[in-house]
Order: C-alpha cells, then sequence, then structure tokens
C-alpha cells in the first residue's frame, strides 16, 4: 500500500509486488512528479531517504514488503491550469487504439508532450492518468518527439512494463513511421549507419548529431510516392536512439519536412505556405509481444487527416 504524497510530511511507503524489482531512484522519480530530478537525487544521497531503517543508494532495487521512508519534499510550482477533464477525455479517448488490462496504445496527437515538464501540466501520462483513476501503475514504455504522432505504449502493471522494456532493450519491438522528405528523392530505399551523439547547448536545447564517437544507430527509408518537392517515405528504426529518424534524414540531404530542429528555414516556409503546420513524422505501426500472454501483436495508427490532405495537395 502507498500513502498519498503530501509535501509537508514523512511519506512512509510499503512497496507491494508490481513495484518489486525496481531500482529506488526510478520508483522516487516515478513517485515523486513535480519534484526536480536533482533534488530526487539529493535526498537520496544525504540519506534523508530510507529503506527498512537504512541507507539506500540510488541503484539498489527494490523488495515486496521493504519498507521505505520519503522526507518532506515540495513539489515545483505548476505555470499551467490543468485542462477541463471532459476536454482531455474528448482528446484521448477516440486515439486509443489498443487496451486490456495490460497496456494501452495511443495514437498520440501531435503537440502534445508524452509527459508534463518544464511548465506542462498535461501530458500524455498525466492526462492518461487522470482519466484512469483506478490504474494505479500506468507508465510510458517509450517516448515520442512532441511534434510526433503515432503509435504510443503505455504500460498498466509493473509487470507489463517491465516485459516491454525488455523487448525494447532486445530490439524485439518493430516500429514503422511514415515521413515527408524535403525534396525529390533518387533513391528507393536506403540504409543509413550513422553513429549518433547527443548534445546540450548552452540555451538548454537538446541536439543529435552523427558523430565517430556516438552510439551506433541504423534506420532503413523506402520511397512510397515522389511529389514535386517533396518525397513520402516509410522510415524503419533498428536502434532506438534520440530523434534518428530526424538526424539520418538530415544526414542524407533531406531533413523532414515542417523540422524546425534539424530542417532548412527556406524548406520548413514553403511547407507553411502549403499548409504544414507540424513535424511531418507519424509512428504508423508497432510490432511486440503482449507481455502477459506473449502473442504477437501488429498495431497501427492512422495516419492523421491533416497529413493526409496536405499530401492531396501538393503536386506530383
Amino acid at each position: 500500500m502507498i500513502s498519498r504524497p503530501d509535501d509537508s510530511a514523512v511519506q512512509w511507503i510499503e512497496v507491494d509486488a508490481e513495484h518489486a524489482g525496481q531500482r529506488i531512484d526510478n520508483f522516487l522519480l516515478t513517485r515523486l512528479k513535480g519534484v526536480p530530478k536533482s533534488h530526487v537525487y539529493r535526498i537520496l544521497r544525504s540519506g534523508e531517504v530510507r529503506l527498512n531503517g537504512g541507507r539506500v543508494r540510488a541503484q539498489d532495487r527494490l523488495v515486496a514488503g521493504d519498507r521505505l521512508r520519503l522526507p518532506p519534499v515540495r513539489l515545483a510550482e505548476r505555470e499551467e491550469p490543468r485542462l477541463p477533464l471532459d476536454r482531455l477525455r474528448s482528446r484521448i479517448e477516440p486515439r486509443i487504439v489498443l487496451e486490456d488490462d495490460d497496456l494501452l496504445v495511443l495514437n498520440k496527437p501531435s503537440g502534445m508532450a508524452v509527459h508534463g515538464g518544464s511548465g506542462l501540466t498535461h501530458g500524455v501520462i498525466e492526462a492518461l492518468r487522470r482519466l484512469r483513476p483506478d490504474s494505479r501503475h500506468l507508465e510510458l514504455v517509450h517516448r515520442l518527439d512532441r511534434e510526433t504522432s503515432g503509435c504510443l505504449l503505455i504500460a498498466k502493471k509493473r509487470s507489463a512494463l517491465k516485459s516491454l522494456h525488455e523487448q525494447f532493450r532486445d530490439d524485439e519491438v518493430s516500429k514503422v513511421y511514415v515521413a515527408l522528405l524535403a525534396g525529390q528523392w533518387a533513391l528507393s530505399r536506403e540504409r543509413i549507419d550513422a553513429p549518433l551523439k547527443k548534445n546540450v547547448l548552452q540555451s538548454g536545447e537538446r541536439m543529435v548529431r552523427v558523430a565517430r564517437d556516438g552510439k551506433s544507430a541504423l534506420t532503413e527509408f523506402k520511397r512510397i510516392q515522389c511529389f514535386a518537392a517533396a518525397t513520402l517515405v516509410e522510415a524503419r528504426p533498428i536502434t532506438g536512439r534520440t530523434h534518428q529518424i530526424r538526424v539520418h534524414a538530415q544526414h542524407m540531404g533531406h531533413p523532414l519536412a515542417g523540422d524546425e530542429r534539424y530542417g532548412r528555414d527556406e524548406d520548413n516556409r514553403r511547407f507553411r505556405q502549403w499548409g504544414l503546420r507540424r513535424l511531418f513524422l507519424h509512428a504508423r505501426q508497432s510490432t511486440f509481444r503482449h507481455p502477459r500472454s506473449g502473442e504477437l501483436l501488429r498495431v497501427e495508427a492512422p495516419v492523421d487527416g491533416e497529413l493526409n490532405e496536405f499530401l492531396s495537395n501538393l503536386s506530383p
């Protein structure tokens, strides 16, 4: 049983079977929503967090029946009002493509972050927790960029989260994206093998670039349709690096349409004039094993109508 969060009093938490095996730092980051990550690690290092009466390390793992003491913590101030529940429901519920007792697959809308932070209070996971108050263990299995739409997996049980994380780690999850490249891409298919390295700019913005000392990254691109000034492709990321498809497309010389971070200003101005108001990247399909039954599932998220309408207006 878990006590209700309170920023002015000590919390006592008895670990249940759903959280057994989880690292303590990950458990706290999930539990203490709104508390800065740096503060969570500070109270761990200082010994203010106690496990069964003793000090604990960030990498230690929980066992069912453990008793965890958390010191008083103050949640970060929220900069944005919470969306009304009926508005959240109308935005989220119609986009659920699969749901059972173990997991949920959402066709995430473009422009909605997967989780709150930096003043946001209504990321996907926070919205689902409000819409599913009886599902105590809702957690993101993976992430999608804020401007990317499509298949997003959410676990409803700790056991499901663990199984799906293992599948992602072992590259057993297959994902297919639909993307629009700027310019006419001459090839019918190409396999991009280019290592990627993350950098954080002084502004705090996260950028990824191709670098010899980066982590291995592999993406397969296949042409679907050519237009006068763009090419519709299918992109299959073999690895799962941050911004992988976007940076590999840039590396090919054909950045994604509407990509304000890795695209070209002149391309994006032209796409905006033609009616594109977002990044043209959609996670159309995910294939994975069901965490309980082991059945192979292939789920599809329909491409948003605004993207199809934009394509219909492009010159062939």
